[in-house]
This record gives C-alpha cells, sequence and structure tokens, in this order.
C-alpha cells in the first residue's frame, strides 16, 4: 500500500500534468475536471467515516484511519492551480464553483483552512474507537458545508 507522501506526490504530479494540459486548452475542462476530482475523493472518504458514524456500517478502525489519513493528504494538496479565473459557475457550464471564491479569496482561504483544521482532530480521532471518531466529525462536516453554502452552487 502506497504511503501518504507517495499519493500526495503522485497527486501534485497529477495536478501539476492537469495545469499543463489546461494551459494549451482554451477552455476550463481540465481546471474543472481536477478540482471536482478532488472534491469526489474527499467524498468519498467522508462518506466512509459517515457511514460508520451513522450505523450504515460498522467500525473499522483500519478502514477509519485510511479514510482519515486520505483526507489528511488531500488537505495538504496545493489545489490553486484547480481555481482559474473565469472557471466559475457564471461563466462555464459543468461547474458549480461561484464567483465568490475569486471574490473573496481571503474567505475562500479561511473555509479551506477551517477544513485542514477539523480534519486534523479526525485524523487524530479515526482509528480510535467509533465515539472519538464521532466527536471529531461534527465539526468536520461544519467546515465542509461551511465552504459549500458559500462557494459552491446549489443543485
Amino acid at each position: 500500500m502506497p504511503s501518504v507522501k507517495t499519493l500526495a506526490f503522485a497527486t501534485t504530479l497529477f495536478t501539476i500534468g492537469t495545469g499543463a494540459v489546461a494551459l494549451a486548452q482554451s477552455d476550463y475542462s481540465a481546471f474543472i475536471n481536477a478540482r471536482q476530482g478532488h472534491m469526489q475523493i474527499m467524498s468519498f472518504n467522508s462518506g466512509i467515516l459517515g457511514n460508520m458514524v451513522r450505523g450504515n456500517t460498522e467500525y473499522d478502525a483500519v478502514a477509519a484511519q485510511t479514510a482519515a489519513d486520505n483526507l489528511a493528504a488531500l488537505a495538504t494538496v496545493d489545489g490553486r492551480p484547480y481555481w482559474a479565473p473565469g472557471s466559475d459557475s457564471a461563466a462555464v457550464e459543468g461547474t458549480r464553483a461561484l464567483p465568490a471564491i475569486w471574490e473573496n479569496p481571503a474567505e475562500f482561504g479561511a473555509d479551506w483552512g477551517a477544513y485542514a483544521q477539523a480534519v486534523t482532530a479526525v485524523q487524530a480521532a479515526a482509528g480510535t474507537g467509533l465515539d472519538d471518531l464521532r466527536v471529531a466529525l461534527g465539526p468536520l462536516g461544519s467546515a465542509c458545508g461551511a465552504c459549500h453554502d458559500d462557494f459552491r452552487q446549489p443543485r
């Protein structure tokens, strides 16, 4: 199984490669696909933890720790290349990223920082027991929700 550093490095290489491809294109599809892919991986790992907390799946310390470690690794990826100006929902189809991301970059960064802080707590708690995971997962959900409320277009 690859280490967190290996996964982070591979993700960084993918991001750099995606950015280079995007620069050669006249549209924003590579940027949008990269950030949506990142969010899908975050959602997948959050779902593993959420299903354990809700009792939909049995708590598994190893699986919980793996999902939390993945979330922590994703939080360290410098995603700035994903957010090309002009790739917002008001300018192009296929994205729910609101123009507010580019209008309020400090607030967007603060929301991302809140996510990173919350995921650190989840990572520390995930493998220690369901009760600890349950306590730590609430703030992570709040951090995700706050960013979505401010910067993602509703369906």
